[in-house]
């Protein structure tokens, strides 16, 4: 190979970028798009805040203004080097609101040498709702929460469709400066906070709670700083109301901004957690929602996939668990056929077993697939390798629990079984995790050989924690690797507390 060719550098198009002016944060993304999959490749957020600068008579402040400008010179000088047609500014809630918005966006205009685009709440909700079906399962009905800085955008839809989606004026910078600006953490300044949310979504809950939905996202920072928190205090399991009271009471015990110190919280969060964390509790208890999860994406990753229609929007997670097959050289025929067998025993088992709402088949087809990502790096070790290679991923098309249960599933495919690395989990998804664990353990073991067309149709039963295999008479006993693998298998389960019984 020259060196001309080793050093070819790769065509301006294939970068694009969106840049999101929000209420509390600006946010550059670039992004470069290979075979049909995106990488990140730049990513700039800076806390400007604009939503405080707005006076009563919504007017912005000079200073906030000022914080803006100079935000957007850092961008300016990124965007250079990306085609004017590849790039899309939009701004929200603060400058829809602002009676002076003409004022900033003219010089923000100057200073990006780009248009930008004032999109309506609506329209925001909705490419909210892109981004996180575009980087996120997609499991039915779908309730999507983002809480921006001035505003709140709830949104119910199935696969790509938005179905009903609402834009309500509050949201963290704002419900700080109303309700929280003396900085102190009172339960009563929480109770005007979230009566001030009921008051705007009492109007419109029923819209939503008349729907049934499978599972919800939340799609904005506050969700991801509770996350981080219930992560750091050793609880990994989705949002929940009791959390979120909890995390409450914290607040309050602090007694003040200035003393707010949670174990997980972020510096960068703290000035607009206990507003933000008011509009979510009442989201819980007004629209009945029983967990969260976090997305993958929102506005922005709405913005960029809008721009690339060549992207087919309906197989998020086949393209990248295709994309992670070719880039960590994964055996594709050895994978699939970890795949259907693990499937095929999975799908005879009772589904009150399954009784979770974390898409349990589509996690056990992703580890499935993924199974081997560790083996390019070592072979005794492989399924460590994978365990660390796939935590450390970004993979468009599934929540970051799913992530990290697909994680978990890896590296406890072969060798010893350790029934702790599943304590970390809440405990309806730490009993599915282990049963998909020993079902994808057994569909290792079966296909050991690499050989399609050598299994004959298995049974799978499951008594409380029993676990049968039932094979044809006689065919183990003509099949003595398998037979004494599995016997293996059986012995390795039983250590583990768990009961495998083969016939």
């Amino acid at each position: 190979m020259s060196r001309e060719s080793m050093l070819a550098m790769p065509e301006p198009q294939q970068y694009y970028a969106a840049v999101d002016l929000g209420s509390n944060s600006f946010h550059l993304v670039v992004v470069r798009v290979v075979h049909g999959c995106i990488h990140i490749v730049g990513k700039v957020k800076q806390k400007v805040r604009l939503a405080a600068g707005l006076d009563p008579q919504m007017q912005l402040d000079e200073l906030s203004m000022e914080r803006g400008w100079r935000c957007l010179e850092t961008f300016a000088e990124r965007l250079q080097d990306i085609p004017a047609t590849n790039i899309r500014v939009v701004a929200t809630a603060t400058l829809r609101l602002a009676r002076n918005a003409e004022q900033f966006l003219h010089k923000a205009e100057q200073i990006l040498g780009h248009p930008i685009d004032v999109i309506s709440g609506e329209e925001e909700a909705r490419q909210i709702y892109l981004g996180v079906a575009y980087t996120s399962a997609n499991q039915g009905n779908s309730l999507v929460i983002d809480i921006g800085g001035a505003s709140t955008e709830i949104i119910l839809g199935k696969d790509f469709t938005p179905k009903k989606l609402v834009s309500l004026d509050m949201g963290c910078v704002t419900f700080m400066e109303r309700y929280f600006a003396n900085g102190q953490l009172t339960q009563a300044n929480f109770d005007l906070a979230q009566q001030a949310a009921r008051d705007l979504l009492s109007g419109v809950a029923g819209e939503f709670t008349c729907h049934q939905w499978r599972q919800c996202l939340g799609a904005s920072g506050t969700p991801q700083a509770i996350t981080e928190i219930l992560v750091a205090q050793g609880i990994n399991d989705t949002i929940r109301l009791s959390y979120l009271k909890d995390l409450m009471q914290q607040c309050v015990a602090c007694g003040s901004l200035g003393d707010l110190h949670i174990h997980g919280l972020s510096e960068a969060r703290k000035p607009v957690f206990a507003s933000g964390l008011s509009i979510l509790t009442v989201l819980f208890e007004l629209l009945g929602i029983e967990q969260m999860q976090i997305s993958g994406g929102a506005l922005r990753e709405g913005l960029l996939y809008g721009m690339l229609e060549n992207i087919h929007h309906h197989d998020v997670r086949q393209r990248t668990l295709d994309s992670l097959t070719q880039r960590f050289q994964i055996e594709e025929a050895q994978a699939h056929r970890v795949a259907e067998t693990a499937l095929s025993l999975y799908r005879q088992l009772p589904q009150d077993a399954m009784a979770c709402q974390l898409d349990a088949e589509g996690i056990l087809l992703a580890a499935a697939r993924l199974h081997e990502i560790g083996l390019h790096i070592d072979f005794k070790h492989s399924h460590c390798h994978g365990k660390y290679i796939l935590s450390h991923l970004s993979m468009s098309g599934f929540t970051k629990i799913q992530q990290e249960c697909i994680s978990e599933l890896v590296g406890s495919h072969r060798q010893d079984i350790n029934p702790e690395s599943f304590a970390q989990f809440q405990q309806e998804v730490a009993q599915l995790l282990k049963l998909l664990c020993r079902v994808l353990r057994i569909a290792h073991v079966l296909s050991i050989r690499r050989k399609d067309n050598l299994l004959p149709q298995i049974k799978t039963s499951l008594d409380t924690d029993i676990l049968t295999l039932t094979f044809p008479a006689n065919w183990l006993k003509s099949h003595p690797l398998l037979d004494a693998e599995l016997a293996n298998e059986k012995w390795l389960q039983h250590r583990a507390g768990w009961e495998l019984q083969i016939h």
